[in-house]
């Protein structure tokens, strides 16, 4: 696909992502424009399907250059521009649907061509996105999809970091403590089909143990090591892991409230932003250079948005718990903020690597100085 065509599809999930930021303060009680009194509760969709559908997907199809494949992030971001344009939620969530069976076909097809299990974890991640889809269409609450939009998020992250730690070689037993966690994650969200609160204590349960298995096994320990850009990836990952752990451990004994309040929020949002958006700090300088073409250089300044979004996650969550309604809607305003640094960080971040290509052309011309 040509790199215009990439950057339409990037640029899509960008709009997306800022209207999902905008429709979750207004959730959270600001003050904010809207076209109709419905629109908020696009902002789960916006999120999922619109921005991390259709980068998951572009970053999917860049790595492996198939035109077909190119259908996923299309499809996704088809999904949510009908969704912002008052399309029906069955024709919306139908076109997020062929994205997902799309995803399901790229990840199997990668496991016929190459049998391994990092390949099964992410086939059953897509498997994830189309079932919460597929009720979706079947017009379920909203509450009952998000724990399948979870697992795809989730099992999607853990699949690739399971890939990772092969140069390790790890014993059968590491596999099988992951392998133990990965299907009693997605035994959670089959049993929420039938048993809706007990299934989603089961998958915290699984969440936990994802958790504390990429805490102990991944490689994000070594490159805490490193300097510069591995040592900021190092951080975000492991602090994200936390989060994973702390979102499962909510779980546990809130399920009840897995429908709506502050309660809900906190579950969700402990896992999507402090879990999701950790790994989206860690890879983006890595994965957006990839999927552009677009060289960036490493800022330390990346550190105050890494900061701020789980300092302001930590006042979210205690205003959801304790029931404090300020604390909730301004660490749910400085997550924005932190997102929108990330965004402004990595301009900044392409202009100092553009700077830098130039400076030695620019120093090798003799001076016409005086």
């Amino acid at each position: 696909m040509p790199r215009s065509a990439r950057f339409i599809l990037m640029a899509f999930a960008g709009i997306s992502l800022l209207a999902a930021l905008w429709t979750g303060l207004a959730r959270l009680g600001w003050d904010l424009p809207l076209p109709d009194a419905d629109f908020v509760s696009l902002h789960g969709p916006l999120m999922v399907i619109g921005f991390l559908g259709t980068l998951i997907g572009l970053e999917r199809a860049v790595a492996v250059d198939r035109p077909w494949v190119y259908g996923i992030p299309l499809f996704s971001a088809l999904s949510y521009l009908s969704l912002l344009f008052g399309a029906p939620r069955q024709a919306v969530s139908l076109l997020a649907l062929i994205a997902a069976s799309l995803f399901t076909a790229f990840f199997a097809s990668l496991y016929r061509r190459q049998p391994s299990e990092h390949f099964v974890v992410m086939t059953l991640s897509a498997i994830s996105l189309g079932i919460g889809n597929l009720l979706w269409i079947a017009d379920a609450p909203l509450s009952e999809v998000v724990p399948w939009w979870v697992g795809f998020l989730v099992l999607m992250i853990a699949g690739e970091r399971l890939e990772l730690t092969r140069i390790r070689r790890p014993p059968f037993a590491v596999r099988l403590l992951f392998r133990s966690s990965v299907a009693l994650t997605f035994l959670g969200l089959l049993v929420s089909i039938l048993d809706f609160f007990t299934g989603v204590r089961v998958a915290g349960a699984g969440l936990i143990a994802l958790a504390l298995w990429l805490l102990r096994y991944d490689l994000a320990w070594q490159s805490l090591r490193q300097p510069g850009l591995p040592r900021f990836m190092g951080s975000c990952l492991i602090v994200g892991y936390l989060w994973l752990a702390v979102g499962g451990a909510l779980w546990l004994p809130l399920a009840g409230s897995f429908v709506a309040g502050p309660l809900y929020d906190s579950m969700l949002h402990s896992i999507f932003l402090g879990f999701v958006f950790s790994m989206i700090f860690a890879h983006g300088p890595v994965i957006l250079p990839v999927i552009t073409g677009v060289k960036m250089a490493f800022l330390k300044s990346f550190y105050i948005h890494a900061i701020l979004l789980h300092v302001s996650l930590v006042l979210r969550i205690f205003g959801d718990l304790a029931d404090v309604t300020d604390a909730q809607t301004w660490g749910g305003a400085l997550n924005a903020l932190a997102i929108i640094l990330f965004l402004l960080n990595n301009v900044r971040a392409v202009r100092q690597a553009a700077h830098s290509i130039a400076a030695p052309r620019n120093s090798s011309r003799p001076s016409t100085a005086i």
